[in-house]
């Protein structure tokens, strides 16, 4: 069973909104309807997350990690210094939970949150290895791009494993 727990004392904690490429441990916390998109290379040992809170930014640039429509350009963009090209680059996502039980797709900001995070990949040919979406629990993620890109998800309910 994996454990839910700081693999780094210099973890950097990305908030809601925010976003980090480069090789130290990451973490979120408190995922709701909100995505960890994380994006990995092997190769380089060096990876990016965001934590996105909505599915699109409607032409605001002022938090690219905020929307899906802009996080991912945003991350590509940070990974391209550490020689990161689209072919060595693999994504993995966490989040989108329906929190508070809407059945009506434009409240239900998880289940948009999902798609517009599969649609950017899908159009920019970004491989999805994994995910752990939608239901209706929180969800927390430990990330380490130094340790094989090792992804830890700890949910509400008890439940910790590796993505």
């Amino acid at each position: 069973m994996a454990e839910f727990r700081p693999i780094d004392v210099n973890a950097r904690f990305i908030g809601i909104g925010e976003y980090y490429v480069g090789r130290d441990a990451m973490t979120t916390i408190g995922l709701g309807s909100c995505i960890a998109l994380i994006l990995h290379d092997e190769r380089h040992e060096v990876g990016a997350m965001a934590h996105v809170m909505l599915p699109e930014s409607k032409g605001q640039t002022d938090r690219p990690g905020k929307y899906a429509d802009t996080a991912l350009a945003t991350l590509l963009e940070g990974l391209g210094p550490f020689g990161s090209r689209n072919g060595s680059i693999r994504a993995k996502m966490v989040g989108g939970a329906n929190m508070f039980g809407f059945n009506d797709n434009n409240l239900n900001i998880g289940e948009r949150n999902i798609e517009a995070v599969h649609r950017v990949l899908d159009e920019r040919r970004i491989a999805l290895d994994a995910e752990d979406v939608g239901g209706k629990v929180g969800r927390s993620v430990m990330y380490n791009p130094k340790a094989g890109g090792t992804i830890v998800v700890r949910r509400a309910d008890g439940v910790c494993a590796e993505l």
